[in-house]
Parts: structure tokens; C-alpha cells; sequence
């Protein structure tokens, strides 16, 4: 069995949070997994790697500078996985929660458990954009909030959706993502979940056939500010009137600047409390 390495970088969480950020935009990914961990007055970027990694490339690919204290160890052979794992803890939102199938027990009574095992769309260290998300979604739904159409753009894993077919039934949703592997992985974990009748495609943002001339009452675009602020008069279009857009997969300095594109379409916009240093908006239209 090869050694796996494990990169552990040691900075604030904003610094870290660009440094995911680099990493999630780089096709094809340069290491196994990367996760962002919230230490209080620090924060820690755990990546595993094949292979022992380059310090320089990767510093360089990540954007972090030489002062960022970076340590690289081999891992044994049967410590790599828990490790990794360790990362991925239940994550509970409302009354969602998102485990790993290590974590199964973690679903109590009453709670829509929601199973996405750990692999690249998951172990990123978005935990805060992913919980921001389902919050603000149970949030709507304890409203009276009742979307009939839901479309997760940028789907990753699926888990939004699945949350969202877990709790409306009789919705139609759709969801889509640039990366046929992670479509692939989303309709494993639909039939995983037991939500097989999400609609899972490959799709460059809203350029699909199956998004032509659509309207939504409720959008996820749980992606990154680059992205979301350019895709915002094409969101704000497939927005049914009276529907919902739920944005994250940004940096609390980047709230101001994808909050002023979905205002320039005309949305309402509400910015929520930020969770590990990422901000979730929501935006409504008239």
C-alpha cells in the first residue's frame, strides 16, 4: 500500500479559507482531500497527497505565502482514513443533519439524516457554507416556505438537494454541476439517501437544455463569489417570481461584492450570520 502525506498548514481562517478557495478551482485537483478546521484564534488546512508533496508548488498553486508555517509527515498506512474522517464530523442544521456512514449513529430522533461520504466534493472544509445553506433552508421551511421547483446549481455531493427532496416530496428538483464526477457521485448519493428522483446533470453554470427558459421557486448555489457574481443575471432570471436564491461558498469580504451583483438584478437581499468564517445570503424576488 502507497504512503499517503499529509500537508498540515497553520494560519488565520482567512488566509486558509483563500487558500481552499485556489484548491477548489483547480481541475484536475492536486491533492487527495483538503479540510479547514476552526481553532479559535487560529485555524489549521489538513491535505493529503499521493505522494510526498512539493512545499514550493503547492504554496505556490495555494496562494500561501513563504511565512505561513506549513509541516509535511508521511501517514501510516492505517491512520490516513481516521484521520481524514476526523474532519468530517455530523454537521447539524435545523433539523437536517449531514454525516458520514462512519457517523450513523449521530442522526437522533426527529432529525433528516442526510449520508455523503467523504471524497473530494465533500472534504473541503465548506462545512460552514453546507450548514449555512440547510440552516437558512429550515429556517424557510418553518415559515411555510413550500417550493414545488428547486434546482442546486453547482450541486457537489447533491446534499442540498437531498435535503430539499427529503422534506418536499412532491417537488420536481433538478440538480447540476460543471463536474461529471460529481454528478456521478450526486446521483450515488440520491439513491444512497433514497431520493433517486433528483434530476442530476452535467451543466456549465445554467447553460443546459433542461434550464432553458425555466423558472425556479427555490435555487441553492452553494459555489464561489468568483462564479456566483458572474452567474448572478442568469440566477436572478431562472428566479421564479416571489422564489428564493440561497448564495454561499464566500468569504465574509466577498459578501459585500456578490450582495451588490444580486442587487443590481433587482433581488432583496439578506445577509445572514457569517458560520467559520463563511457567509450564507439569501435573496428574494419581488
Amino acid at each position: 500500500m502507497s504512503t499517503i502525506w499529509r500537508l498540515t498548514a497553520f494560519a488565520d481562517f482567512r488566509t486558509l479559507g483563500d487558500a481552499v478557495e485556489r484548491l477548489d478551482e483547480i481541475d484536475p485537483p492536486i491533492a487527495l482531500s483538503w479540510l479547514l478546521f476552526d481553532e479559535g484564534d487560529a485555524a489549521r488546512m489538513d491535505v493529503l497527497f499521493q505522494a510526498r508533496p512539493d512545499e514550493v508548488a503547492f504554496r505556490a498553486a495555494s496562494g500561501l505565502a513563504g511565512d505561513v508555517a506549513i509541516t509535511v509527515e508521511p501517514m501510516p498506512d492505517e491512520d490516513w482514513v481516521r484521520i481524514s474522517l476526523e474532519g468530517l464530523k455530523p454537521v447539524d442544521a435545523g433539523r437536517f443533519v449531514l454525516f458520514g456512514a462512519h457517523d450513523r449513529e449521530a442522526v437522533a430522533p426527529g432529525q433528516i439524516g442526510i449520508e455523503i461520504e467523504a471524497g473530494p466534493a465533500f472534504g473541503t472544509g465548506h462545512h460552514g457554507t453546507t450548514r449555512g445553506c440547510l440552516i437558512a433552508f429550515d429556517e424557510m421551511l418553518d415559515a411555510g416556505f413550500n417550493p414545488k421547483t428547486v434546482f442546486d446549481l453547482g450541486c457537489g455531493t447533491a446534499a442540498l438537494a437531498i435535503a430539499a427532496a427529503k422534506v418536499l416530496p412532491d417537488a420536481e428538483i433538478l440538480a447540476s454541476d460543471i463536474d461529471p464526477e460529481a454528478v456521478e457521485e450526486s446521483a450515488e448519493n440520491c439513491a444512497k439517501n433514497g431520493t433517486p428522483g433528483i434530476d442530476c446533470f452535467v451543466a456549465e453554470g445554467l447553460d443546459h437544455p433542461k434550464l432553458a427558459g425555466r423558472e425556479f421557486e427555490l435555487i441553492f448555489a452553494n459555489i464561489l463569489a468568483g462564479p456566483l457574481v458572474e452567474l448572478a443575471p442568469g440566477i436572478a432570471a431562472a428566479l421564479a417570481p416571489g422564489g428564493r436564491v440561497i448564495l454561499s461558498g464566500l468569504l465574509t469580504e466577498q459578501a459585500g461584492w456578490v450582495s451588490d451583483a444580486y442587487r443590481a438584478t433587482g433581488l432583496n437581499i439578506q445577509r445572514r450570520t457569517p458560520l467559520e468564517g463563511w457567509e450564507t445570503l439569501v435573496a428574494t424576488k419581488a
